[in-house]
């Protein structure tokens, strides 16, 4: 607990003292869910053809399809990489559930729809840059990766905020450079070993799942060095395949988990501060229109859920 320092849930395990892990949840549900997926398939069904790469270019149509998705991934990863928490994660699987919904096919996201690439992105890499403007501007790291760059920063004597665009400008713009430099190197390095990265989809995939395994394994071990990071990675792996299997998509099981619990520390905290009066949240202007705009997406997603259940209905009663 946050506030009060007990152990909840942990069913007298103590590796679940502090929660469970999220890089675990993502390897199982991402990593062991879809092999066992695949596994359940005909061997006929999972072999997969590749073709050869003609050209680096995108074509008209996947420009056109991809311009909608990448400017709601920029506007998703903004939003997400100024506020505190895991940004770039968040705006991932944010921009991936949003362009999944939107789709007039879901079936094709999961299958190389070129929407559920250039949406989360352009998320993660918006993310990834705005989470500088609280560093820069008020000094305030939004997460673990900004957090070492105020330690990297303190270490050398300048004090993150502000003055760092005054005093030391050279700092300042060279951090802004560098993003672009970054960028640019990242294209140069990547154009040329498309053709490589491509014929990794040639290797069958019943000689790949032993090595993504092993893969896993040893990612969710080297969290706390413990094989109980790997049995829970295992765990979830089965929660995400019959996940799949009816229908519940993966990814709000993983916001959920990053965001659960920066709502529950802010909610605790903001209830102690209004000494347990939860009508503070309406009756503050900021919170209210929170609120509201919370409410109002999730109408526009449910709402034409339901019509589309009428409208089957009425076609049964026809």
């Amino acid at each position: 607990d946050v506030n009060s320092g007990i152990a909840r849930y942990s069913f007298g395990v103590s590796e679940l003292s502090d929660g469970i892990g999220f890089v675990s949840v993502a390897m199982g549900m991402f990593g062991f869910g879809e092999i066992i997926s695949n596994l359940g398939q005909t061997s006929v069904t999972r072999e997969s053809e590749v073709s050869k790469v003609h050209s680096l270019m995108p074509s008209k149509d996947d420009i056109r399809m991809s311009i909608g998705p990448i400017m709601r991934g920029t506007a998703i990863g903004v939003i997400f990489g100024i506020l505190p928490g895991a940004h770039t994660v968040i705006a991932s699987f944010s921009s991936y559930t949003l362009e999944k919904k939107m789709a007039k096919d879901p079936t094709r996201f999961g299958k190389g729809a070129i929407e559920g690439v250039a949406g989360p992105e352009s998320a993660n890499n918006a993310a990834a840059q705005t989470c500088f403007i609280p560093l820069l501007t008020l000094g305030i790291p939004t997460g673990a990766v900004m957090a070492l760059m105020v330690g990297a920063m303190t270490i050398q004597g300048i004090a993150p905020g502000p003055q760092v665009m005054t005093q030391k400008p050279d700092l300042f713009w060279g951090m802004i450079a560098s993003m672009w430099i970054g960028n640019g190197m990242l294209v140069i390095l990547n154009l040329p070993l498309i053709g490589m990265w491509v014929q990794f989809l040639k290797i069958p995939y019943r000689l790949l799942f032993p090595g993504i395994l092993l893969f896993i394994a040893i990612g969710a071990f080297s969290i706390n060095n413990s094989p109980f990071e790997v049995y829970m990675a295992v765990l979830f792996g089965y929660f995400g395949y019959y996940g799949s299997k009816w229908g519940c998509e993966p990814a709000p099981l993983i916001l959920g988990f990053v965001l659960g619990p920066l709502m529950e520390e802010n909610l605790r905290r903001a209830m102690l501060i209004s000494r347990g009066d939860p009508s503070v949240f309406f009756t503050r202007p900021i919170s209210l229109g929170m609120l509201l705009v919370a409410f109002a997406l999730l109408a526009m997603i449910i709402l034409p859920q339901f019509r589309q259940k009428r409208e089957i209905l009425a076609e049964a009663d026809d």
